[in-house]
C-alpha cells in the first residue's frame, strides 16, 4: 500500500508542479492561446493563486514524507488538490469542455486514494 501512495503521490507532483508552474509563469492571454481557456473566466490573481495552489499541492504531497516532518499534511495536501479537480470539472462542465473533465476526474481519482490512504490505512 505504501508503494502504492508513493506512486501516487510521485505522479500527482509531477503533474500539478508542472501544471502550477505554468500558469504561474504566463500570464492569462498565453495561457488562453496555449489550451487553457478556463483563464478567461477568472481574474488574473485567480489565476496566479490558483497555480500557486497546485505547486504548494505537489509540495505537499511528497516532501512532508520525504522529510518525516508534518506528515499530516500529506493527506491535507491531497485533499486540497482534490477540492482544486472537482472546482476545475465543475468549471469545464458550465464551460461546455467535456473532454477536459476526464483529465479532472483521474486526478481527483488519484488525490483521492492519496488522501484515504494517508489519512488512514497506511499513514505516515
Amino acid at each position: 500500500m505504501h508503494t502504492a501512495l508513493w506512486i501516487t503521490a510521485s505522479l500527482l507532483a509531477l503533474v500539478f508542479l508542472a501544471a502550477g508552474a505554468v500558469t504561474l509563469a504566463n500570464d492569462r492571454d498565453w495561457l488562453r492561446a496555449n489550451g487553457m481557456a478556463w483563464a478567461e473566466d477568472f481574474p488574473a490573481p485567480a489565476v496566479k493563486a490558483i497555480g500557486a495552489a497546485e505547486v504548494l499541492g505537489a509540495a505537499g504531497v511528497v516532501l512532508p514524507g520525504l522529510l518525516g516532518t508534518a506528515t499530516v499534511l500529506v493527506p491535507v495536501a491531497a485533499s486540497g488538490l482534490a477540492a482544486l479537480m472537482l472546482g476545475a470539472a465543475l468549471v469545464h462542465l458550465r464551460r461546455g469542455e467535456r473532454s477536459a473533465i476526464a483529465v479532472n476526474a483521474a486526478l481527483l481519482a488519484l488525490a483521492a486514494f492519496t488522501a484515504w490512504g494517508r489519512f488512514g490505512p497506511a499513514a505516515l
